[in-house]
This record gives C-alpha cells, structure tokens and sequence, in this order.
C-alpha cells in the first residue's frame, strides 16, 4: 500500500512544484480582483476621482475624429459577444469534428463560465455606465466588469491555449504577443469610447485570469488524475493534440506558383470587370428597342401589378438571403467546417477570394455604369449602389456555386445533391425577390451570372480548389457501404 501511495504521491508533488507559481498567480488574480470590487462598491474616492477624470479626458480626446471612433468601433467588435461566440463555437465544432472532445469541453466551459459571471456581477455592483459630455459609444446595462474585456480575455485565451501545440516553438511566443494585444486592444477601445471606466476593465481582466487559469487548472488535474505528463502551460494544454488541432496538418502548400497566381487573377478580374461594364452599358443606355429593353420594362411593371401583403413579407424575408449578413455569415460556417473536415487551406481560400472578387466587382461595375433603378416604386427605399449589377444575386450566386463546387467531388453520399439544388433555388429566390421589389432589371440579374460564371471559373482555373483529391482520386468521405464489415472480412480472407 505504501508503494501506491508513493507512487501517486510523486507525480502530484512534481505537478504541484511546477504549477505553484501558477496557482499562486491565479488566487492573486482573485484576491487582486475581489479587492477592486471592494473598493468599487465602497466608491473610495481616488479611484472614483482616477475613473471619471480618464472618462473625461479621452472623450475629450476621441470624440473630434470621426475616423478613429470608427476604428475603435472596429477594435471594440473583436470582444463582442457576436464574435466571440463564433469563435468559441466554430473551435468546439472542429474539435468535435477532430474527435478532440476533451478541449472542446475545455473552450465550452471557460466560455459559459465567461457569459454566467459578466451578467451577475453587474448584476450585483450594480455600477451606472461613465457619463461623458460627448457619447461615441453604445451600451446597454451595468459597467462593471467589462463584458467585452472579460470576454475577450478568456475566450482569446482558451483558444491560444488549446491551439498552441499545432504552432512550433519559434512561432508561439508571438502567438502569445498577439493574443494579449488584442485583449488589451478590446479593453482600452472600451475605455476610450466612454462606455466604461479604467476599473471595469482592470476587473474584467483580473476576474477573466482568474476563471480562466481556475479552468486550465483543473484540466491540468484531469490530465494528472489519468497517468498523463503536466505539460507547462507555454505548450498549450494536449500537446501530443498538435496533428489534429493543426487546421491542415497535411498540407503541404497552399499554391504551387503562388506569384503567378496573383497576377493571373489580378488580369482576370480587369477582364470580367470589362465585361460586366460593356454589358452593363448597353442594357442600361444602347438597348433601345431590342428584347432586353421590353423585358426590363415589362417583368418589373408585372411584378409591381402584382403585389400583395403576403407577397411582400415573402420577398423581404426572401430578399434578406442574399444580404451581405447572411452571405458572411454562410461564409464563416462554411470555411471552418470544411478546414475541419477536409484539413485544406485551398477550398478556403477559394471561397474566400470568390467573395472577396465578387464584392470587388459588383462594386467597381456598379459605380462605373450608375444605372437607375426600374421605374417603378421599389419597397425598399433608397439604395446607396446602383441597379447593374445586383449585388444581393451576385453575392448568392458566389457562395453557393463555390461551395457546391468545393462539395460536390468531396463525397459520393446523396447529400451533395442538396448544395446543387441550392446553388440554384436560392439566387432563382434572392432574384425573384429583388425583381419584384422593384430593385432590379431582369438584366440586372443577367450581369449577376455573368460576373459568377466568369469569376469563379477564372478561380476554379487558378486555384483548382479541389487538387487534392487527385491524390487518391477518389472522394474524401464515401458512402457508408464502401468500407462495410462484410467488405473487410471478404478482404481479409482474400488475404488468408
């Protein structure tokens, strides 16, 4: 019995040694925070007269220059809870994709402890938000602590923690420099709109090392209860994880002429722009009696002749499909899924160089032919870009054809079909809907497909999104009957 206890005492006596400074940091973070809070629900006069002079004097200093409170609005959505949320789910579900279900727990409890202390606290100090003479930012409940620098803290660090180990050695110091910029970032662009005080953030920030060195505490435990090493904490938390945390481990690059890529896609976009634009003027100014001008003047004034409540409320809805929100919102489901997947950088890339061309493009034709919208009452009201082309088809066309290219090849499983039938029924809808709102011409439409068609073919030829499937020459998820029981047994007695 004494031989046990020895031998469990050993790797718990190694692993308190060299957590000691750790823990002792994380219980000063807490006392250190608790302090604050202290002296905060007291409202002790320096730091009451320290929070509201600083208040004051950077509203003083800020709120002048419209473009630097647009870059600290930029700064400050980097902690929001939209954005953190998308991080900390698209990481669980690659994770859980990768069969790495430890560390996702790890992201889904430091992230759930984050969005249950934030709300209580300010809950419980109940703090008035700074009062500053001009506001330059929007807020909404109690001050103190920082939701966005609480957030940002634990959510920023989780990752770098679980991540880690996929970066080598030389690149995770910086690694480490980033992620604290960005928190410290987030927390100053809280403090210079005027929407909270110095001590917001500094508790916000004590309070997130502290829950978050409680939760790699205790998962450092875990690891130590199982017979597993204690790394330190500069290696991240499972680094024998590091080929499946890796985003594409196998990938050796990313474009094999990656120079000659970009100018060859820098030519092709001033060709499709060319096009759209020589297309673009003649349905918009030389049309004149050909079957595109009566089919320009006739399908809008249809459309208008047949509106109704219901049809109205259908288009809209319908409408919103296409808006640039759901279009990146697609976009940032999409990519991580098939990173997780498929472990390839180029599918992304692919994707994203088709939004980032297509958006380019929509708005370079659209300010260079300036054409008016159909002259019938649109029920959207004014719009800042003009008809040709339409941005909302363009756009949907882009990301679904892309993604059922990038699909389709990938599986031979039935579902493929499913993103074939959607690269075609959600710009018919987007576009029907646009039509019928008045925004856009049937040629409109038309431009839309000519700027897709052109686009991504010219990113198909370039970056050939699915190259590595050449490899095996076959695709990367099968059906379930390829690789049955029966097959394997029948192998294996070939094989006796």
């Amino acid at each position: 019995m004494s031989v046990v206890t020895d031998l469990l005492r050993r790797p718990l006596g190694h692993f308190t040694e060299r957590t000691l400074a750790g823990l002792a940091l994380v219980l000063g973070t807490g006392v250190g925070f608790g302090l604050l809070l202290a002296l905060v629900r007291v409202k002790w006069t320096p730091l009451y007269d320290v929070d509201h002079g600083v208040a004051a004097w950077l509203n003083d200093l800020v709120s002048p220059y419209g473009p630097l409170v647009t870059v600290l609005n930029a700064l400050t959505d980097l902690g929001g809870r939209a954005v953190l949320i998308w991080l900390i789910s698209v990481a669980v579900v690659g994770l859980l994709i990768r069969r790495q279900g430890r560390l996702a727990v790890f992201l889904i409890v430091t992230g759930v402890g984050a969005l249950i202390l934030d709300p209580a606290l300010k809950t419980l100090v109940d703090r008035l938000r700074p009062e500053v003479e001009v506001p330059i930012g929007t807020y909404a409940g109690q001050s103190f602590p920082s939701g966005h620098a609480l957030g940002s803290f634990v959510a920023y660090g989780a990752l770098l923690l679980v991540f880690l180990p996929a970066m080598s050695p030389r690149w995770r110091k910086p690694a480490i420099g980033l992620v604290a910029t960005i928190v410290v970032l987030i927390g100053l662009t809280r403090i210079a709109l005027g929407v909270h005080f110095v001590s917001d953030v500094l508790g916000a920030w004590l309070l997130g090392a502290a829950w978050l060195g409680i939760a790699a505490y205790a998962f450092r435990l875990w690891r130590l209860e199982r017979g597993r090493p204690v790394p330190a904490l500069t290696e991240g938390l499972e680094p024998e994880a590091a080929h499946d945390v890796a985003p594409a481990p196998d990938e050796a690059h990313l474009l094999p002429h990656p120079r000659a890529a970009v100018f060859e896609l820098i030519v092709g976009w001033v060709m499709v722009l060319g096009a759209l634009y020589g297309f673009g003027m003649f349905v918009s100014y030389y049309a004149g009696g050909t079957f595109f001008a009566t089919l320009d003047t006739d399908v809008p004034r249809w459309f208008a002749e047949h509106r109704a409540p219901a049809h109205d409320d259908l288009s809209w809805w319908w409408s919103k499909f296409g808006d640039t929100h759901a279009i990146l919102l697609i976009s940032l489901v999409f990519c991580p899924l098939v990173l997780a997947v498929w472990r390839r950088w180029r599918p992304v890339l692919f994707v994203a160089l088709t939004m980032f061309g297509e958006l380019t493009l929509f708005l370079a034709s659209a300010a260079a032919v300036d054409r008016p919208r159909p002259p019938v009452v649109n029920l959207d009201g004014p719009m800042p870009t003009s008809s040709f082309p339409s941005g909302h088809i363009a756009a949907t066309l882009c990301v679904w054809v892309a993604i059922a290219i990038i699909t389709f090849p990938r599986t031979d499983r039935w579902w493929r079909w499913v993103f074939v039938v959607l690269a075609v029924i959600m710009p018919v809808g987007v576009a029907v809907s646009r039509m019928y709102r008045g925004m856009h011409h049937p040629t409109d439409f038309m431009g839309a497909i000519i700027l897709c068609a052109l686009w991504v073919g010219l990113l198909y030829w370039v970056v050939r999104p699915n190259e590595d499937l050449r490899e095996g020459n076959r695709p990367a998820i099968e059906s379930e009957d390829v690789h049955t029981l029966d097959d394997e047994l029948a192998k294996a007695g070939r094989v006796d």
